[in-house]
């Protein structure tokens, strides 16, 4: 019967011989990249090497991860070089990566410079075409994927710097097969849009995710562009040929909008200032006509109309003034003699007689002068100097 071991004497005694075994050293091993995390304290990366069939646990420590010369992703196809070791706590067996190769980047890679070289040729990186980003945009029209985290990061940036700029979506998809004929459908509309300038954007990604980018029918599209184009897709270590055919290049999608997007608080500052300027020309101008307006207006003064209207008027006054005069020398002239002719009138008025106790007889509002015009019972009105009474015929006597 072969002796008893505990389990961790069968670990380490597997790690002895899994470490002196001179095949298991310098091991390449081919697979797809998965749950690849870096620890945030330690910075060593742990992750999973696996293909259709198997997997391998896979740990790099911080001082190779920093070597690195491209950042693993999930689902990348790669090549990893280490020793296979046993992590005796748990009893598994392990690859300890000292290098990480990307498999068909390089097959990838020289199709790209193949194109871009072709593309160079056609002139459509030519940089005495490129268009000017305007400073002060009306309107931006922006072409990327709605679920991507780019657009909210270009929406945040320009509500922030310059909130009164109208921002048009054109969806495309970003990744995939039907990618590059999408970006070019999007680029089309967002270029008949009338907006000031087109932002193309993506997040980061690997080599291949980045590919709708690198083809020839989106250069070619984003070249054809009459809106000035900035093109911001991936990180700043990246570079796609849309970048070259783009009329500027942004190094994320954030950096596209800080670049199309004035900063309101630099254009408040930029207005108080030529405000102040505006005011001192104007203040200077003002003084420097006033100036001039003093001396015309003393000229203006020696020949001046107001004076020949004010002589004038001073005479006016003087002749209307005599005129009055005349007007009522001449009424009380008029009034002394119409007090003369009421005087006399009055004295041959039967209502000056009736003063002396004389009095009038009227019937019917006719003058009675003869008992001739009376009947008994007639209503007669007997007119005084001071009033009148009506009275009734009860007797007549003639004379």
């Amino acid at each position: 019967m072969s002796s008893v071991l505990s389990v961790s004497q069968l670990n380490k005694y597997i790690s002895f011989k899994i470490k002196s075994d001179l095949k298991l050293k310098g091991l390449a091993v081919k697979g797809e990249i998965s749950n690849f995390t870096i620890h945030y304290k330690s910075g060593h990366a742990y992750f999973t090497i696996k293909d259709t069939d198997a997997s391998l646990k896979a740990v790099m420590f911080s001082s190779n991860v920093a070597k690195l010369k491209f950042m693993p992703e999930n689902g990348m196809s790669v090549l990893v070089m280490g020793n296979l070791e046993v992590y005796e706590r748990d009893g598994v067996y392990q690859i300890i990566a000292s290098e990480i190769a990307p498999l068909g980047v390089g097959v990838i890679n020289n199709k790209i410079e193949q194109l871009k070289e072709k593309l160079k040729k056609q002139g459509v990186f030519d940089t005495n075409a490129k268009k000017k980003i305007p400073l002060v945009p009306k309107k931006i029209a922006v072409v990327t994927s709605l679920t991507g985290a780019a657009l909210q990061d270009i929406l945040h940036i320009c509500e922030r710097r310059y909130p009164v700029c109208e921002i048009e979506i054109y969806p495309a998809q970003v990744q995939g097969a039907v990618a590059p004929q999408s970006i070019c459908n999007a680029l089309k509309s967002a270029d008949n849009s009338g907006a000031d300038t087109i932002i193309l954007a993506r997040g980061g990604g690997s080599v291949e995710d980045l590919m709708p980018f690198n083809t020839e029918i989106v250069a070619l599209s984003v070249a054809d562009c009459e809106t000035p184009i900035i093109s911001a897709v991936g990180h700043e270590t990246d570079t796609t040929l849309c970048d070259y055919a783009a009329d500027m290049r942004a190094a994320t999608p954030s950096a596209a909008a800080e670049v199309v997007t004035p900063d309101r608080n630099d254009i408040i500052n930029t207005i108080k200032f030529l405000k102040g300027k505006l005011d001192n020309s104007i203040n200077s101008y003002i003084s420097s006509y006033s100036v001039k307006a003093d001396t015309l207006t003393s000229r203006l003064k020696l020949l001046s109309p107001e004076k020949k209207l004010n002589d004038n008027i001073k005479n006016l006054e003087e002749i209307s003034s005599r005129l009055n005069k005349a007007v009522s020398k001449q009424l009380d002239n008029s009034s002394d003699k119409l007090d003369n002719l009421v005087a006399q009138l009055n004295l041959l008025s039967p209502f000056n007689i009736l003063g002396r106790g004389y009095s009038l007889t009227e019937k019917d509002g006719e003058l009675i002068d003869s008992t001739e015009k009376l009947s008994m019972n007639d209503l007669i009105t007997v007119r005084f100097s001071d009033g009148t009474a009506n009275a009734e015929i009860t007797q007549i006597n003639k004379f």
